[in-house]
């Protein structure tokens, strides 16, 4: 039980380093030179929010189907996958660059708000997602699937939605 304690502390520690480590970046200087392959960044992350969200729907296919292994193979390659694009995140944000929605664009109602959605889900997602990894590897299926029923829908929202704010701010991009 001791050793459960400090498993969970060290997912809200994690989570919370995370989440103060994406609010210092949003507070960033932007950089004197950007290298060349941050401009392809945000590219990569909204193709890999789409495989995630591919790979959860798949994941939650399975199981249904009570295919158990494929289940854990698909999440874990999510896993994989969301780790990759938060370390491509933070890379990009790490320079600084800061691009806006046009005032004066319609659209702009809509965009703040899937962004401000994103924004809160995504923070909310991550220790959700390491809670619901943690009881189902342990095999505390009960806890898993109660915790599940939240940060599985939670999870696709945030990465559908990564997807949808990308579409919609890169035509404003100037790298």
């Amino acid at each position: 039980m001791n050793n459960e304690k400090s498993i969970l502390k060290g997912i809200f520690i994690l989570s919370g380093v995370v989440f103060l480590a994406v609010v210092a970046l949003s507070m960033a200087p932007k950089a004197d030179h950007v290298p060349d392959f941050v401009q392809w960044l945000p590219r990569l992350n909204a193709f890999l929010n789409g495989c995630c969200s591919i790979l959860l729907i798949a994941s939650y296919y399975q199981i249904r189907k009570k295919n158990i292994q494929t289940h854990k193979k698909l999440n874990l390659i999510t896993f994989l996958l969301s780790s990759i694009f938060l370390l491509s995140y933070v890379t990009f944000h790490a320079f600084g660059i800061e691009t806006k929605f046009p005032v004066e664009n319609p659209m702009r109602p809509y965009y703040l708000l899937i962004l401000v959605s994103h924004i809160i889900l995504a923070a909310v997602v991550l220790p959700l997602v390491l809670l619901s990894f943690y009881y189902g590897l342990t095999n505390k299926i009960k806890t898993h699937r109660r915790l599940t029923r939240w940060s599985f829908p939670i999870w696709l929202y945030v990465t559908v939605t990564g997807v949808v704010v990308y579409l919609m701010i890169s035509p404003y991009y100037e790298f």
